[in-house]
């Protein structure tokens, strides 16, 4: 009992591990020096750790300090690291073997693709200089609902996500051993994309609020006429509904005005189809991903207030616009292969943020935009000069930014929240790391913080600074290892003196809630 005992201790200092064997075998490991052993059938194992079920429960075992016996045991000298992702057709098809194909060639690997059927293929990596096979990623391409039925499955290592985990899959994974997965180090996300609303070239409307956008989806304006367009009826087109495309689409167009969809809305598997099948349509209109708008034109947002939101790869990166749609990497609470660290580990590199753009997609490198490329931002900030946004405001404003540059490092909060939304709690792991590597030595940062419009003008402020102060906290938490005697940290605020959007709708004041980071 007592040997049982110091076996269970023993496993269960390990950490997590993974990877998927051909088929679950009895093993048996015991220590080098034959005082401890531990039977059970082989879950998994990484190259370095065995992950194995025993009577006590899933238990990880480091390699190095056991033996293992039984029809089970991999050979650790020709040990091929795999890893199954599963999840969006979007990611999976187009930006994840791009990435793969540079990580290959950066690390002296050979890439061979071998598609099985229409939605499952398999990258092997084989070393150039050995002739061996390293890794095999293999591919579920389905949509991001899939992705997570197969994480909880235990089918998939990681999933390809157009949508954050939501609360119910959460508790799901937590009750399946696969632990929290709203901590730091188990999701990532890897590029920006947008929500767009998107019409035939030949169709005379060109703007359109996110409520009309609403209304329209939900049924409630169906001829073009009420949008400023001819006497037609409107043709709907969205993803199908597993897409996490379409769960962003009711996400943040209809839930924030209380709306349900309406019928005859015609669905496609392929955003890329959807943007065809309106580019081909004068009466229709759609929402799909910006990456794949295609020859479709895309709306502007607007508002009653006239202010209005243009998409474009900056406003994708800052959240200007607001509709953006973060593309999220899961995995759980089990330890990866090396080979998979190493490439997840690539993917917040320069080299990979290239491949990002040039695949079409919004990459997270931050830019420096300086005060004349700023756009409509300083004229909407005259625009609400009153009463309670004085001239004195507007110019300690002016003055303060004026010799500075914008990052388009952007910090916004969820809706209705204090928390962060995920693309900020992104950039808290992105600026952090730019800190600790001395990109900002010698230079002063400041962390601005505005507000909406609803209520006091000195209150809002106070609110907008504490923010600040929040987000320059939750940076230097983050930056570990940073040398804060060579880079200035700074907060500031300005409240609703410079607004984004119009204050009538909630996602014009959730909008208009950020903190900026300005440099000089």
């Amino acid at each position: 009992m007592i040997t049982l005992l110091r076996a269970a201790v023993f496993a269960a200092l390990f950490l997590w591990s993974s990877v998927h064997p051909a088929a679950a075998q009895d093993v048996a490991l015991t220590s080098r020096d034959g005082n401890i052993e531990l039977s059970g059938t082989l879950l998994g194992f990484d190259g370095e750790f065995y992950r194995i079920e025993t009577e006590y429960g899933e238990l990880t075992v480091d390699g190095s300090g056991v033996d293992c016996a039984g029809p089970g045991c991999p050979s650790l000298e020709n040990f091929v690291a795999e890893m199954q992702l599963s999840g969006s057709a979007t990611m999976a098809r187009v930006l994840m073997p791009a990435l793969i194909d540079a990580f290959a060639s950066r690390n002296g690997y050979r890439s061979i693709r071998l598609d099985e059927d229409e939605n499952r293929f398999t990258y092997t990596l084989v070393d150039e200089r050995t002739d061996k096979t390293v890794a095999r990623f293999m591919f579920h391409a389905s949509n991001t609902d899939e992705g997570f039925a197969d994480l909880l499955a235990d089918e998939a290592d990681i999933v390809m996500a157009l949508r954050e985990m939501r609360p119910d899959e959460r508790v799901l994974a937590r009750n399946a051993g696969l632990g929290d997965m709203t901590g730091l180090n188990r999701s990532r996300v890897l590029a920006l994309d947008a929500v767009v609303p998107v019409v035939s070239a030949s169709n005379p409307v060109t703007s359109i609020s996110p409520l009309s956008l609403a209304r329209v989806f939900a049924g409630q304006i169906t001829n073009w006429q009420d949008l400023g367009g001819p006497d037609a009826p409107i043709e709907l087109h969205l993803p199908d509904e597993g897409s996490g495309l379409a769960q962003a689409v009711f996400d943040q167009v209809l839930r924030p005005a209380n709306l349900a969809l309406g019928a005859n809305i015609m669905r496609h598997p392929e955003p890329v189809n959807l943007a065809a099948a309106v580019a081909k349509d004068s009466f229709a209109i759609g929402v799909t991903s910006y990456a794949e708008r295609q020859d479709a034109d895309v709306l502007t947002l607007t508002g009653s207030c006239g202010f209005s939101l243009d998409v474009s790869r900056r406003t994708i990166k800052t959240e200007d616009y607001p509709l953006t749609a973060p593309m999220f990497l899961y995995f759980p609470a089990r330890r990866l292969p090396q080979t998979a660290r190493d490439f997840l580990a690539f993917t917040r590199t320069p080299t990979a943020q290239i491949v990002i753009r040039r695949a079409g997609f919004v990459d997270q490198t931050p830019e420096e935009i300086p005060v004349e490329d700023q756009g409509n931002r300083f004229a909407n900030a005259i625009t609400v000069t009153g009463v309670d946004i004085t001239l004195n405001e507007l110019k300690r404003m002016t003055s303060t930014l004026k010799p500075m540059a914008r990052l388009s490092t952007t910090f916004r909060f969820e809706a209705g929240s204090i928390r962060l939304d995920a693309q900020s709690r992104s950039n808290v792991q992105q600026l952090a790391r730019a800190l600790e590597v001395g990109q900002y030595d010698t230079r002063r940062l400041v962390f601005v913080g505005f507000s909406d419009g609803q209520g006091a003008a000195e209150a809002n402020r106070e609110i907008a600074l504490r923010r600040a102060e929040a987000v320059r906290r939750a940076v230097i938490a983050a930056a570990v290892t940073v040398n804060l005697d060579r880079v200035e940290l700074d907060v500031d605020a300005f409240g609703e003196s410079m607004p984004m959007a119009c204050d009538d709708s909630a996602w014009g004041r959730q909008a208009n809630r950020r903190v900026e980071v300005w440099v000089r």
